[in-house]
């Protein structure tokens, strides 16, 4: 089973790409990120058409979360992260496929910092990690996945001493990271890959990916009883050098049965 994360950035501006994305790679789930479009904005039949199913969370001009599936029906969990009842940001999509807990998640900017938005940030860091509890105490296979808006590690950032202020880098977001991992989760792209520069995320300014200036902010944490069926991941690059594309390139992993 192949699964996937994608930051779109604009889910019907880049429907093209995403298209040919999916047509090129088939992978058997997708989670997306920042639809920027309201529910009624989706472009479920063209996604149909392609031959995967869809659930999602939509918010007019910013956030929006869902998950596809081909091949397989997804059973719909929840559609926000337990928590907050006011915070009416579409950034997290659960549902169950193939007896796996897909988690979709966007996790905040944070930018600036220090500020509200960086209090956000933690906040949100916090809700996730409870609920992360709850679903590794479940004992079912998770696979948490999607933008989390940090770096990890210094080896996750080009130039890292131009990040040490930023809300993406900050000693309180790795460490927030940090805690969440601990409590059993494994990151499949730093399992296979320990030492080697790995980015899926480059700015539009300043030829960023062509000078290969980027940002390992996207990633898998996979439950222990699924980290164990883990054989390969990577990330697909060459989708961000596309006319017309996002910002972010897709990530996957690879699970056996």
């Amino acid at each position: 089973m192949k699964i996937a994360t994608y930051n779109v950035n604009g889910v019907n501006g880049r429907l093209p790409v995403l298209l040919r994305w999916l047509d090129e790679t088939a992978p058997d789930i997708v989670c997306l990120q920042e639809l920027k479009a309201p529910e009624e904005k989706f472009p479920e039949q063209a996604l149909q058409a392609a031959g995967y199913s869809a659930i999602w969370h939509g918010q007019k001009s910013w956030n929006g979360v869902a998950i596809l599936a081909r091949n397989y029906e997804i059973s719909e969990v929840c559609r926000e992260l337990p928590g907050d009842p006011e915070d009416l940001h579409s950034r997290y999509i659960e549902a169950v496929i193939n007896g796996i807990v897909v988690g979709c998640l966007y996790l905040p900017n944070g930018n600036p910092a220090p500020g509200p938005k960086f209090d956000y940030k933690l906040r949100w860091f916090e809700r996730l990690t409870l609920h992360a509890g709850a679903l590794l105490a479940s004992g079912k296979p998770t696979v948490l996945t999607g933008d989390y808006n940090v770096m990890p590690a210094e080896l996750d950032v080009y130039k890292p001493e131009r990040w040490v202020d930023d809300a993406l880098f900050r000693p309180e977001v790795r460490a927030a990271f940090k805690t969440l991992a601990a409590q059993g989760w494994t990151d499949a792209i730093r399992t296979l890959y320990p030492d080697e520069k790995i980015y899926t995320f480059w700015d539009y300014f300043r030829n960023a990916y062509e000078r290969d200036a980027g940002l390992r902010i996207d990633h898998f944490l996979l439950s222990p009883n699924l980290s164990s069926r883990l054989v390969s991941a990577g990330v697909d690059r060459h989708v961000r050098g596309w006319e017309k594309t996002s910002d972010h390139a897709p990530v996957w992993i690879e699970l056996v049965s």
